[in-house]
């Protein structure tokens, strides 16, 4: 039996290294999207993600007869660890060749961190933070992944489940059709709405003009969720890093942002044209021509992601949904929109899922996190 060997990365070099292993593990995938190879690397380097203000991570790669197998990144997250006291080693970008050998050796290398550092048990994968990617593909093998998602192989879960790993969190993805219409009794009620509650609803030419709305979208999605158990507080540095990343890429047309009659931010939504097929063609390089193809995915598409939703909890069960979902059809019309996919949304979160009744929707991905205590 071939030894297998883990190496902690410290180059940016080794960095790159660390990126390239998944693109080479699934080149010529038909259903794997491929990040931008620059915005991977700022994501995992200390320097430039602000969540490591407040966390920090390890990256490891597995060798076998000289040659990269497998790799995965230990994190720890400081304000839940130490304010929240959850003593959890998360794990992330965990990716490895069907050689169960490779899996455990892995695995074997985190439980070594998490017990270096005290901690109880890990999960994963997941990020630094609770606004990076999270959950690993257990159902929807033969479907292509969103620009925002991930995807993985089959053989992915089966290994943690050999290896003593237990479910921890589920999520669920749904694939709609773009209705054709609209009941008027949506429109009559949105109004009402409106109405009743003095709400505005916001429309932008340009990211320019959106640029202001995006950071208070973060204030609102964190009042929406602080109440969750495992919710972590987002930091200032986040909202405003994660303000630029995403006010460059996303259409105007495609985001609903509503006022009160204060002129605060108390509901939004936000789609974006499907960047998944672009992203395969641009295969992990914005130059040469990776740049022209995503260009042209966001001027002219007939498929948009979900991207987020949030409602201030003083609005939320008063419909204020109505005007989101009658502003989305209008813009689907709009652009000829024909499909919409939804990223990852709680399986148990049925109030969101229950959104979709009128698109049709067929459930056609499903995801988890894995835990496993640290003996």
């Amino acid at each position: 039996m071939m030894s297998i060997e883990i190496k902690e990365i410290h180059t940016q070099r080794e960095l790159r290294d660390f990126v390239k292993f998944q693109m080479n593990l699934y080149k010529g995938n038909p259903y794997f999207v491929p990040a931008l190879m620059v915005d991977e690397v700022n994501s995992l380097d200390v320097t430039k993600n602000p969540a490591f203000k407040f966390a920090s991570a390890r990256y490891f790669l597995a060798y076998k007869e000289g040659k990269i197998v497998g790799r995965v990144a230990a994190i720890i997250n400081d304000i839940e660890v130490n304010e929240l006291k959850i003593k959890k080693l998360r794990f992330g970008w965990l990716d490895m060749i069907d050689d169960i050998e490779v899996t455990k050796a892995l695995i074997s290398k985190l439980e070594e961190v998490g017990k270096e550092n005290g901690l109880e048990f890990m999960e994963g994968p997941m990020g630094a933070s609770n606004l990076e990617k999270a959950g690993m593909l257990t159902f929807g093998f033969d479907r292509i992944a969103t620009a925002i998602g991930q995807y993985n192989y089959a053989y992915y879960p089966e290994h943690l489940k050999k290896l003593g790993f237990e479910i921890e969190k589920e999520w669920v993805e749904q694939f709609l059709t773009a209705p054709k219409s609209i009941a008027p009794k949506i429109y009559d009620f949105a109004k009402l709405v409106t109405e009743r509650y003095k709400l505005k609803l916001l429309h932008f030419k340009t990211a320019k003009e959106m640029q202001p709305y995006i950071k208070p979208v973060f204030d609102l999605l964190e009042e929406s969720y602080k109440g969750l158990e495992t919710f972590v507080p987002i930091s200032e540095e986040q909202k405003a890093h994660y303000a630029k990343k995403y006010s460059a890429i996303l259409n105007p047309d495609f985001i609903s942002f509503i006022e009160d009659g204060d002129g605060e931010l108390c509901a939004f939504a936000i789609t974006m044209p499907s960047f998944a097929k672009a992203l395969q063609k641009a295969n992990g390089k914005f130059f040469p021509f990776g740049w022209y193809h995503l260009l042209k995915a966001k001027k002219k598409n007939d498929t948009v992601e979900f991207v987020l939703i949030g409602v201030h909890p003083k609005y939320q069960k008063k419909g204020i949904t109505s005007i989101i979902f009658k502003d989305m059809f209008e813009t689907f019309t709009k652009h000829n929109i024909k499909y919409l996919e939804t990223n990852p949304e709680l399986e148990e979160n049925q109030s969101v899922q229950a959104l979709w009744t009128d698109y049709n929707p067929v459930q056609h991905k499903r995801r988890k996190t894995f835990k496993k205590n640290i003996g």
